[in-house]
């Protein structure tokens, strides 16, 4: 046999090759599709606190209404977390989607990258943490609660949601830092 002839034959199983890698990706559908279902749980836990709250609305303290809302509130952030993390992963990671309803798609879906989405989890990370935190503050005096969270309790609370923003920080810091040595590579093959 020529060389010819194994080119042909060696770039066919190279292509096959490439070819199934990348199909692997589709892999991922069903792990995005379990995000799916952990959204709608948490729509579940959040109709379910609403629920047990609601009657409890006119005896309520003011306190305890704050603590209410920042629960919903939680949840709601988690769950946009779960938004972020199923549409700008599926569509970096997978497919892109062919969504027919331009005008009721979010603007950012689309046009947010790994670097992007990096920050937005942090972002709502960060977020979460920090409702967490504030919740737990607002129960300082409170026997129940201070039965369950003690100083040192309250002490990893605030290292933890510390370690959060500080992550956030040098996250940021490592993008910027990629960016302008990708603007100056630019800069320099115009030269």
């Amino acid at each position: 046999m020529s060389d010819e002839n194994q080119k042909p034959e060696s770039y066919s199983m190279e292509e096959t090759f490439e070819r199934g890698l990348f199909a692997s990706r589709w892999l991922m559908a069903p792990m995005y599709l379990g995000l799916v279902f952990a959204l709608a749980m948490l729509t579940f836990i959040f109709c379910r606190e609403l629920i047990y709250y609601m009657p409890q609305v006119v005896t309520m303290s003011s306190d305890k209404s704050i603590l209410v809302v920042l629960t919903l509130i939680d949840l709601t952030l988690a769950a946009n977390l779960l938004l972020i993390v199923l549409f700008s992963g599926y569509e970096n990671f997978v497919s892109k989607m062919d969504i027919s309803d331009e005008d009721d798609k979010p603007d950012w879906m689309g046009t947010v990258d790994f670097s992007g989405l990096k920050m937005k989890l942090i972002a709502s990370i960060v977020a979460i943490s920090a409702i967490h935190l504030l919740k737990r503050f607002m129960e300082i005096g409170v026997p129940e609660a201070d039965e369950i969270y003690g100083n040192n309790e309250l002490m990893w609370f605030v290292i933890i949601h510390m370690s959060f923003v500080f992550s956030g920080i040098i996250l940021a810091g490592m993008d910027w830092i990629s960016a302008n040595a990708k603007i100056r590579m630019k800069e320099a093959m115009k030269k």
